[in-house]
């Protein structure tokens, strides 16, 4: 025996139904891509930039990353500006000769790792987003930036001062961009955007040097 929908009432409520939950599946389905500029208030394009993409309203799920390291080599930390998710543990080995004191009072993250040589045994957790100035109590020369997100949607600006966010589900986002180079404490730039099905271009001017860190 075979059954046929026809043109009942139980097959108009189930298209019905079946349209309802497309419509409400379809706009989370759509996804463009996120091209940002970087650059100084002359026009140069500025490299270790750190661009974010957080919803303006609720958040996108995002977890810890793993391996994360920074090391001390040449009396520098290496890389200079690191960037990590929420809840990610931190090594810092010293490659140098001498032993390092490393230490941070930001609001985002205190720590101290105290004068050490090798790998110190407890990784250090990032447990809030902003931004983490690091420095040597030994090494004043020494300077490191983490900087913490709470999204998935971030990238590092190369020397072209471009970074390019694939797949990134539409909505209404806030693009944030921070730099080295900007002043200690001071908020990433803040910028209202809006995503739908089309590619998304845009340009960021800071007033900070266009020099590398």
């Amino acid at each position: 025996m075979k059954f046929s929908w026809g043109s009942s009432p139980l097959r108009s409520a189930g298209l019905c139904a079946l349209f309802a939950a497309w419509a409400a599946v379809a706009p989370l389905a759509q996804a463009a891509a996120v091209d940002v500029r970087v650059a100084d208030a002359t026009g140069r394009p500025l490299p270790h930039a750190v661009v974010m993409l957080e919803p303006a309203a609720g958040k996108l799920p995002v977890a810890p990353m793993t391996g994360v390291e920074i090391a001390q080599a040449k009396r520098q930390f290496t890389p200079q500006v690191t960037v990590i998710t929420v809840g990610t543990q931190v090594a810092f080995p010293n490659f140098d000769t001498v032993r390092h004191h490393v230490y941070s009072f930001s609001s985002a993250k205190h720590f101290e790792l105290k004068l050490y040589a090798g790998t110190p045994a407890a990784p250090v957790t990032f447990d809030k987003p902003g931004v983490v100035v690091m420095g040597c109590n030994i090494h004043d020369s020494m300077v490191g930036w983490v900087v913490v997100v709470d999204t998935p949607l971030y990238a590092v600006t190369a020397g072209t001062g471009r970074v390019h966010l694939a797949s990134v589900p539409a909505g209404q986002y806030l693009l944030k961009v921070w730099h080295p180079g900007m002043p200690s404490g001071q908020l990433p730039e803040s910028i209202a955007l809006s995503v739908e099905s089309a590619d998304v271009e845009h340009a960021v001017k800071l007033s900070v040097p266009g020099t590398e860190p």
